[in-house]
């Protein structure tokens, strides 16, 4: 079936992604919409837009009926689910089928499969994707959880087996914390996730987070290399790189084939992300999870490789073959994505709604802003405070850097805190600059080094 319409059954910087990708293939968008988000800006830019209920996203954008129903009423060919909502829930891809639509993304069942972090580690064991050291399957008591722990010691990480995002996450440094976190993180993983059952990871002290992007159409299976995730705050990427600058080229070479046939394991279809820790002092690498979705952060990918991801997606979903082959996928250069919230970082990150007042977007070669913003756009309360995110490319790291720091001085939005200054922060530490980090360096750093810069411009205003 050729995709000639495509719904968006999503909002803010992605829906407006999407509505772009499909537009450029000269497709006709239509944009589902909660009364909170009627004058967002894919709405304005779609060519029809549906409300579909209330503020609350479970009336709304979680609303799988509501969607399906707007999708049958406007007469599309696709729904793209977008990241977060309904993006990796296999009942929503089913229901999209089930009404003899297209759904751009993997099947169901593959969604159910590597959603579910336990079989997901299976299925990397069976295609030779190392993991990390930890429990075979879902864990069914504490007992089994001690017996776990005495094979890979202290500390450990409880995670749920439905999670993501990086919720429901606890570690756990001795028997008596096993103790205590053992069910109080089962109890909040079946309320966060419906899902009680949980696994166990043994700790990996100062890992990276790195990840490919993998894109299959069922037969052909390529990786687009490997992208840099490692500063995060309470384990939510803040800032990410396209490629890892640390990574020795033979180590490379092996992620990304093991993701590869990761994605050939299951014949894959979309636009996918492999999830790894990386022992930088060891140089090696272990499974984490994989996101059966486009991932906030695939700019960062598309500036190093030229291909527009969300574009192959539609088409490969469509039925069509991928239009690159592994040989035919290079790198050039190095990019940054940084993501910008309405958060005050000076007030513990407060999610801050509002009316933007100002929007000034710097330009230039290798500058990119994917946002849902403009003037008199009033950022509504009832969901992620992600307004856009600033993507640079230079031919080298350093160079990227630099670009970076005169682009974040350029983009100016008023009306809202925002997490600019962070970036800024971040841009010119020297930490950062020497690529001196891992998964939990930017919490203590914002502790330390970005408080006492905050206290040295308080002092001298």
């Amino acid at each position: 079936m050729t995709i000639r319409s495509v719904l968006v059954a999503n909002r803010g910087e992605i829906a407006v992604r999407v509505i772009r990708a499909a537009k450029a293939l000269g497709m006709r968008t239509v944009q589902v919409h909660s009364a909170a988000d009627a004058d967002m800006l894919a709405v304005k830019l779609a060519d029809e837009a549906v409300n579909i209920g209330p503020p609350a996203p479970k009336k709304s954008y979680l609303n799988i009926e509501a969607v399906i129903a707007a999708a049958k009423a406007t007469g599309v060919d696709a729904v793209h689910p977008g990241y977060g909502f309904l993006s990796e829930n296999g009942d929503f891809a089913d229901a999209v089928v089930n009404a003899g639509l297209i759904f751009i993304g993997p099947s169901g069942d593959a969604i159910r499969l590597l959603g579910d972090k336990v079989a997901a580690r299976k299925v990397a064991a069976k295609a030779g994707v190392p993991t990390v050291p930890g429990s075979d399957g879902r864990l069914d008591d504490l007992d089994a959880a001690k017996k776990v722990v005495e094979k890979t010691g202290f500390p450990v990480m409880i995670k749920a087996a439905a999670g993501g995002g990086g919720r429901g996450i606890r570690i756990v440094n001795s028997i008596a914390e096993l103790e205590n976190q053992f069910p109080q993180a089962s109890a909040e993983a079946a309320a966060a996730f419906g899902d009680g059952g949980l696994y166990m990871e043994k700790v990996i002290t100062k890992a990276r987070h790195v990840e490919v992007q993998i894109l299959g159409d069922g037969e052909n299976f390529v990786h687009c290399f490997e992208r840099e995730c490692s500063l995060q705050r309470r384990r939510q990427k803040v800032w990410e790189e396209a490629p890892s600058f640390l990574l020795p080229a033979d180590v490379r070479e092996k992620l990304c084939a093991s993701a590869v046939a990761l994605a050939r394991e299951v014949k894959y279809r979309g636009a996918g992300t492999v999830e790894y820790l990386y022992d930088e002092d060891a140089q090696e690498f272990y499974f984490i999870e994989v996101n059966t979705r486009i991932q906030v952060e695939h700019p960062v990918t598309e500036m190093i490789t030229g291909i527009d991801l969300v574009q192959e997606m539609i088409k490969v979903c469509g039925g069509a073959t991928l239009s690159v082959k592994q040989d035919d996928i290079k790198v050039h250069g190095h990019a940054i994505e940084c993501r910008i919230n309405a958060e005050d970082p000076a007030k513990g990150f407060m999610p801050a709604p509002g009316l933007v007042t100002t929007l000034k977007v710097p330009e230039g070669e290798g500058i990119r802003f994917d946002t849902m913003l403009y003037e008199g756009y009033t950022v509504p309360p009832f969901y992620d405070s992600l307004l856009g995110k600033l993507i640079v490319w230079a031919e080298t790291r350093d160079a990227c850097l630099a670009r970076l720091k005169t682009a974040l001085e350029g983009l100016v939005v008023e009306g809202v805190p925002t997490t600019i200054p962070l970036h800024l922060a971040l841009a010119t530490d020297d930490h950062v600059r020497r690529g001196d980090f891992h998964t939990r360096f930017l919490e203590p750093w914002l502790e330390s080094d970005f408080a006492t810069a905050g206290d040295k411009k308080a002092e001298v205003a």
